[in-house]
């Protein structure tokens, strides 16, 4: 009883003391219209609210920042082809003796497709920086800025492999903010930054979090994938909307956000200021993203990898093949190498060494180190150009195990038009081969049928459909496929 009177003395009279001398002061720290003064404030407010150079609060941040964040409103065209005179053209009894195009030609329509999202502006002659599926093959762009102004853009470059998109506006009047790039490699995992987007044109919205991980690849969301993480809110509308530090500078371009109910839950995804600066500049200078070229195909280690091949840490990128006459094949790469490093940069997956020697570009020399056979290499190449429609091959298109006998391909833009496959399948593998009498065949999955899911798990693509393939077990398999224009799920019985 005791100990509890003395905690409530030592928490009620400090506080009835402090009451009191303010109330016997008559408020000195408070002015005229009632407003308490900063240094009341500060000895209140979570430390993390002033988190900026010269003491800036968070709102000071935001204030200075808002107004270089815009709404973008696009508008394309969009061709497409009627359906087929009557529905059974697309059963898959018939697509499976007649082919993908029984039932005859169709004609092509028109449709108008608009879309929202935000941007930054970056630079003082109008020039914003956003993603590459809000204002991709637009015909009509309007950029509302913060005050209401509106005014017509034009696109300068896209780039679906990052998926940023640069835009200028065509005639402005009155003043325009710009944001500044920051160091985005400077960021740390717990740094506070704000995520702030113009969605559908209700105005800024701005929202807090931290940085939770940096690196992120293989998230499916763009080819080459350096993501920062953060649980900074990112609502639908706020793509291409600027991700700042502390200290007022752009470190990302907000892109997307992993959810299963479409909306947030708590994981965001933003495209690193210096890639996006690196890839803007590109596209300003050649109106199009010249990447660097090594010419191999490569994939991440898992431990049952390493320990099959007999290596000691999982860290690298395997090389699954080498092109011929390409920069790798010159300087001596070969199948089942492990690029460890590239210029004194250690290379932790597969994702990494691809954005390294893409941001490096072509003519440049790496020093790249190379463990073989328990032996470390030095070896350096002459990166050439990456081709614009390169389709590397993938060294992992055959199953083993229950999908014994099935090959798979990436959805590439050449197989695309040779199935007729839609432009809206964004994810997937194509069934290329099916081996007659292996444990594939008794599938019911054909030729040309797209893989969307295995047991209700999407797939995204060749590497992520034999991760998930490896780990099945004798049982049923369910399949979600894409066939003709219809979806169908089909069960694979391997009890």
């Amino acid at each position: 009883m005791a100990q509890k009177k003395s905690l409530f003395r030592l928490i009620i009279v400090p506080g009835f003391l402090l009451a009191l001398a303010v109330a016997c002061k008559g408020e000195p720290d408070a002015d005229s219209s009632g407003h308490v003064s900063q240094a009341i404030q500060n000895s209140f407010l979570p430390s993390v609210a002033f988190a900026g150079d010269n003491n800036q609060s968070i709102a000071d941040i935001a204030e200075k920042t808002v107004s270089s964040v815009v709404n973008i409103s696009s508008e394309k065209v969009v061709t497409y082809n009627n359906q087929p005179i009557s529905p059974f053209f697309n059963d898959p009894f018939f697509q499976q003796f007649f082919g993908h195009g029984f039932g005859g030609p169709t004609m092509p329509r028109e449709r108008r497709e608009s879309s929202l999202g935000s941007g930054v502006i970056v630079s003082e002659d109008g020039i914003i920086l956003t993603n590459n599926h809000v204002v991709d093959k637009a015909s009509k762009i309007q950029v509302t800025f913060s005050d209401g102004r509106e005014f017509d853009a034009e696109v300068m470059g896209t780039d679906e492999k990052s998926d940023l998109g640069v835009v200028k506006l065509k005639k402005f009047s009155g003043k325009i903010t710009t944001l500044s790039f920051g160091d985005s490699n400077r960021l740390r995992l717990g740094d506070v930054v704000l995520a702030i987007g113009n969605p559908f044109g209700v105005g800024q919205t701005v929202t807090m979090g931290i940085v939770s991980a940096k690196g992120r690849a293989n998230v499916g969301i763009a080819d080459y994938e350096d993501f920062i993480q953060t649980d900074a809110a990112i609502n639908p509308g706020n793509s291409g909307g600027a991700l700042v530090n502390m200290v007022g500078e752009l470190v990302g371009i907000n892109t997307a956000i992993l959810s299963r109910s479409g909306g947030y839950q708590g994981i965001g995804f933003a495209i690193p200021s210096n890639m996006a600066k690196t890839i803007m500049d590109s596209l300003i200078k050649n109106g199009k993203v010249i990447r660097g070229y090594l010419g191999v195909s490569i994939q991440d280690i898992g431990a049952d990898l390493a320990e099959a091949l007999k290596l000691s840490s999982t860290e690298g990128a395997l090389v699954s093949d080498v092109m011929g006459k390409s920069p790798a094949d010159k300087a001596g790469l070969k199948r089942g190498d492990v690029i460890r490093k590239v210029d004194n940069e250690t290379i932790g997956d597969s994702g990494q060494l691809r954005n390294i020697i893409a941001t490096k570009g072509p003519k440049t020399t790496v020093t790249l180190e190379v463990a073989r056979d328990g032996k470390k290499l030095i070896m350096k190449a002459v990166l050439d150009e990456l081709p614009e429609n390169r389709e590397e091959p993938s060294s992992m298109t055959k199953s083993d195990g229950i999908l014994e006998g099935l090959e798979v391909a990436d959805l590439s833009k050449e197989l695309r038009q040779r199935f007729r496959l839609s432009d809206q399948l964004k994810s997937g593998v194509l069934v290329t081969s099916i081996k007659t009498g292996s444990p594939a065949s008794n599938t019911g999955l054909a030729e040309g049928d797209v893989i969307l899911e295995i047991n209700r798990q999407s797939i995204r693509n060749v590497q992520d459909f034999h991760d998930k393939a490896a780990s099945l077990k004798k049982g049923r398999t369910l399949f979600l496929v894409q066939r003709g224009g219809s979806t169908i799920y089909l069960v694979l019985n391997d009890e």
